[in-house]
């Protein structure tokens, strides 16, 4: 057994102290703190934070030796038990790491729970010392039933997939497919509409419980808790085994209903619903169903995979679908959802340098480190991955089949294994082979070539064709003028308008301008926002613009005709007298 006491030592100074127990250390015994943590591609070097290591047996200090960042050694002798203490700062208000103040508490353990280097398969148990008057704690981690505060997790992987909210919070309960579901939420605004939440989130799950199981099956799971944080202006979720951590912004929590009367979902709430619902199917897709590269992931280095457009592409793609499905939003609602992805993919040049394997790849060195170059050099998996998901679906659907039907397919090729169990009868390990076979299988016809075409090509997809089977009309919008020039923008009343980045090829690039310039003024008029300036220029016409670059300020001519045009914005349309063929397709796609 594997003991850590946590200690909630300094709130003001946002510092627990972990103690953790080792009954049977081995000679010179290792231990580790990760790098990483699962389901976020990035090194964050979480030792970072952490302070202050000692260790003894007995009342002997036992000698530590850094052998890397992350790594200790500690030479025991004898059999007693090791003790280490160390303080951990915990400051860090997204999902992926710990924070403490006086109002909250949460960590995930790669961020506190070092590593027992050897036994990593023994039992791992968590406790929490005392806590301030009136905090709660919500994990799904299984209670041990000998102790309260204290919770018990088979090995050092599963102790990592459960993170820990603690402080004062609304929870609620709902049941989907058998089992019970918590939603937690914290630093909700007053008026918090915590019932609506509820009742929308339950719907999300009943409905992607009966995509995966059927209408009688329960979920793999016998216990699922979502943590939801809300902030002032922030977004993300971070998905777990049984549990997801999710942030959004307060202004998209729905508030109960003024006279009585509930409103229609604001863009921002649908947005969060959409966010629950992603990080729920993850606990089949990538949970569950996992890229072949993570089966046993390393927490000390990097593990890349070239399936994230997969993982968390066609993640992406359900998510918004599932809101449809099962009434949350209607029809016309989705096409719009699934318009900004099309227009960010198609307004990315990088689509046409980096393949979407090679963009999930990369997602160590490049997704999570975006800069000025990011969007002319690189692709969004989960954007670009959602879009091949979108053609994969609507090609088999042309052929009598699904998208569905390869999820599903993928599930019992590599979960259910044969034998008829839910959970743990395969390994679950997808490789690309994995895939191809089960669309070969499902199409009957050859679009795992197609499929291989699309992950490993840099061609723009035959979207508009094949939604054009569907009854979908693409009708062309006019966007800004940031847009038709090539320039992403940070623009504000004080801060002025600066350039993030010059998409390549655009007007903006061949004119000269740089990331890091700030945009003073269109053919002399000063602009606090770019698009300002459309009430005054001809169409198409050049104009001078005035910057500051360096302390300098200079003047550009910008020639909208020149290079390439900015990348065209669509809207999705359902067409409003299909032909029967396509009316068929698209009720059966879209129940519309």
């Amino acid at each position: 057994m594997i003991d850590y006491r946590i200690e909630l030592a300094d709130l003001h100074g946002h510092q627990f102290e972990v103690t953790l127990t080792v009954a049977r250390p081995a000679p010179d015994q290792q231990v580790s703190l990760p790098v990483w943590i699962n389901g976020s591609y990035m090194v964050r070097d979480f030792a970072r934070h952490l302070s202050g290591l000692q260790a003894r047996q007995g009342r002997r200090p036992v000698a530590v030796t850094a052998l890397d960042k992350s790594r200790w050694q500690l030479a025991c002798s004898g059999r007693g038990a090791l003790v280490l203490r160390y303080r951990v700062y915990a400051f860090d208000a997204s999902v992926r790491a710990a924070y403490l103040d006086a109002s909250r508490g949460f960590f995930n353990a790669s961020s506190l729970c070092l590593r027992v280097h050897g036994q990593e398969l023994a039992a791992h148990r968590l406790a929490l010392g005392r806590l301030p008057a009136q905090w709660q704690v919500a994990t799904a981690m299984p209670a041990d039933p000998g102790a309260p505060l204290r919770w018990r997790a088979a090995d050092y992987t599963a102790l990592l997939d459960h993170p820990f909210e603690l402080g004062r919070f609304w929870r609620g309960h709902f049941t989907a497919g058998g089992v019970p579901h918590e939603l937690v939420v914290s630093g909700a605004l007053p008026g918090f509409d915590g019932d609506r939440l509820l009742a929308d989130a339950r719907r999300i799950c009943a409905a992607q419980i009966a995509f995966w199981h059927g209408p009688d099956q329960p979920p793999p799971f016998e216990r699922y808790v979502f943590l939801l944080r809300a902030v002032g202006d922030g977004y993300g979720g971070l998905e777990h085994r049984d549990s997801t951590a999710l942030l959004a912004a307060r202004r998209d929590l729905p508030q109960i209903a003024q006279h009585g009367r509930a409103e229609p979902a604001s863009d921002g709430h649908v947005t969060l619903l959409g966010l629950i619902s992603h990080e729920y199917f993850h606990a089949w897709n990538v949970k569950r169903l996992v890229p072949a590269d993570l089966r046993q992931p390393d927490p000390q280095v990097e593990n890349p995979t070239r399936l994230l457009w997969f993982f968390e592409g066609f993640t992406s793609y359900y998510d918004d679908l599932m809101l449809l499905r099962c009434g949350l939003i209607d029809a016309p609602r989705y096409l719009r959802l699934l318009a900004k992805t099309v227009n960010a993919v198609a307004a990315t040049p990088g689509r046409q340098v980096q393949s979407v394997a090679e963009a999930s790849f990369d997602a160590w060195t490049k997704y999570y480190r975006p800069d000025e170059q990011t969007p002319n050099s690189t692709v969004s998996y989960y954007q670009k991955g959602a879009l091949v998901a979108l053609a994969l679906d609507l090609s088999l659907r042309l052929h009598g089949a699904s998208l569905d039907d390869v999820m599903r397919g993928l599930w019992q090729r590599c979960v259910v294994a044969g034998d008829g169990a839910g959970d743990g009868a395969g390994d679950g390990a997808v490789a690309e082979a994995d895939i191809a076979a089960v669309v070969a299988a499902v199409a009957r016809r050859p679009l795992s070539d197609w499929l291989a075409d699309w992950v490993h090509g840099t061609d723009d997809l035959p979207l508009p064709d094949l939604l054009a089977d569907f009854g979908i009309e693409l009708r062309p919008e006019r966007q800004g003028l940031a847009g038709a020039l090539g320039l992403r923008l940070s623009e504000g009343l004080v801060s002025g308008v600066q350039v993030k980045s010059v998409l390549a090829g655009g007007a903006a690039h061949r004119a000269g301008v740089a990331a890091g310039d700030e945009l003073l003024a269109v053919d002399g008029w000063r602009v606090r926002r770019l698009d300002e300036a459309q009430a005054w220029l001809t169409r198409d016409a050049a104009f001078e613009l005035l910057l500051v670059r360096d302390q300098r300020v200079l003047r550009l001519r910008v020639d909208p005709l020149a290079g390439q045009p900015g990348a065209e914005v669509l809207s999705l349309q359902l067409r409003a007298r299909p032909a029967a063929a396509m009316a068929r397709r698209r009720r059966a796609w879209l129940g519309a």
